[in-house]
């Protein structure tokens, strides 16, 4: 089949989502929903990372095991499942589940792009918060060596899957000292990723968030993703700062780590969210971030 045939448009349940191929010399894609880009997956080379969460996300992976060595991983969230192919490809035959709301949109991608034989991958298709709360853990992976919480609605995250009531039920899924990487959307001054990362540190006792760059003073800084990564032992970026040396936005321009006492500042008095206090969160259009 010829790499442009693998290009769709499908009508979802009040969305539209859209695989296009982005680059022919390396089978590259890119899956949208309502024009919301969701993942940029390559065919013939799965290492390649295009967005800089994600390369962090992959070197926060390279590390919770030896080189090749199998890694149990929960994915909440698909996409076009660039994570999950990248970890079969260095981690051959790992065992992952990864957790898909829309099962038509999973069939089709994994229709167009397959995975490749005999790899590790089991989907499961559902309402993450649901399946967390009536699954048996080894339905969902148990014990989880590292789990990864991409749980978008084209360009919402939803509340009951943003509580500290969700990271727990999630926590129990987990193997000792696994790692949690929750990728997020904001600016500004932050609001929403700071009662996120005060929500998971309630949840566990290590937590880092990591930014594009140093926040500003003034609360100015434009919208981009944010990464959240939590665990109950200490965190490999906070000890290994160089691990994302080549993971922020371009060439010799790290991402910005915040944890401990920085952290704390930067949080600072901002509630934790729970079922009851917890917002979706905020919308890309939102005027704060300097959107036209």
């Amino acid at each position: 089949m010829d790499a442009a045939d693998r290009s769709f448009t499908l009508a979802l349940d009040g969305h539209e989502a859209v695989l296009k191929l982005i680059h022919a010399e390396t089978g590259s894609y890119r899956l949208s929903v309502d024009g919301i880009p969701q993942s940029i997956v390559s065919t013939s080379h799965p290492e390649l990372l295009d967005w800089p969460y994600v390369r962090q996300i992959g070197r926060l992976l390279d590390a919770a095991a030896p080189a090749g060595a199998p890694l149990r991983c929960l994915h909440l969230g698909a996409g076009a499942l660039t994570l999950p192919r990248y970890v079969e490809h260095s981690r051959p035959g790992s065992p992952q589940v990864v957790v898909e709301y829309e099962r038509e949109l999973g069939e089709a991608v994994l229709a167009a792009l397959p995975l490749p034989p005999r790899h590790g991958v089991r989907m499961l298709y559902g309402d993450a918060r649901e399946l967390a709360e009536r699954a048996a853990p080894a339905e969902l992976g148990a014990p989880v060596e590292f789990a990864v919480i991409d749980l978008w609605e084209a360009s919402t995250v939803r509340a009951r899957v943003a509580s500290r009531e969700f990271y727990a039920l999630v926590s129990r899924l987990l193997a000792p000292g696994a790692v949690v990487a929750v990728n997020l959307l904001d600016g500004a001054r932050f609001e929403y990723a700071r009662r996120q990362a005060a929500t998971l540190a309630a949840v566990f006792r290590h937590v880092a968030v990591v930014l594009a760059e140093s926040p500003t003073s003034d609360g100015s800084d434009p919208l981009d993703n944010v990464l959240v990564v939590a665990s109950d032992e200490p965190l490999v970026v906070v000890a290994q700062p160089e691990l994302f040396a080549e993971a922020g936005e371009g060439p010799g321009e790290p991402p910005f780590v915040l944890h401990g006492g920085a952290l704390e500042s930067w949080v600072g008095s901002v509630p934790e969210m729970t079922d009851a206090t917890a917002t979706d969160s905020p919308s890309p259009d939102d005027p704060r971030f300097g959107g036209d």
